[in-house]
């Protein structure tokens, strides 16, 4: 029986099987990593606004009671308080700070959104504010 025929068929196998991946299969590929990059990229992007919301917000919660405070001890609202009472997180624009009849509104805004978040205190609101003392924030 002659072996070579049947040596060279399976050397001839082994190349077809040891040259690699098809352009197509690494196309799909390519496609599938990238379809799962845009989905981590959506998600993170969430996720930051996310952030930068709930630091507007604690922001304005701070505010609130540091408010409250100086009304305690000065029998008024302030439109402005010293930094060393309180200061805005890194980022964080304003507050603007308007005094009404029986309370006052403040906004705040952030350098990387466009959300803002308003709070208030007394009958006045400011929107997206909608109940007294918490603070509320736009999409």
């Amino acid at each position: 029986m002659d072996l070579a025929p049947l040596l060279r068929e399976h050397t001839l196998q082994l190349m077809r099987v040891a040259r690699g991946f098809t352009l197509v299969e690494l196309i799909i590929v390519m496609a599938i990593i990238g379809l799962l990059a845009t989905i981590v990229i959506l998600r993170v992007a969430s996720t930051r606004n996310k952030a930068l919301i709930a630091t507007m917000e604690s922001d304005l919660r701070n505010l609130v009671t540091q408010q409250m405070s100086w009304k305690n001890d000065s029998g008024s609202y302030a439109t402005s308080l010293p930094t060393s009472l309180w200061s805005p997180s890194t980022g964080v624009t304003g507050p603007t700070i308007t005094l009404t009849g029986d309370g006052w509104t403040a906004t705040v805004g952030h350098v990387s959104t466009t959300s803002t978040c308003a709070v208030y205190m007394g009958s006045t609101s400011v929107p997206p504010a909608t109940k007294e003392g918490v603070p509320a924030c736009s999409p």
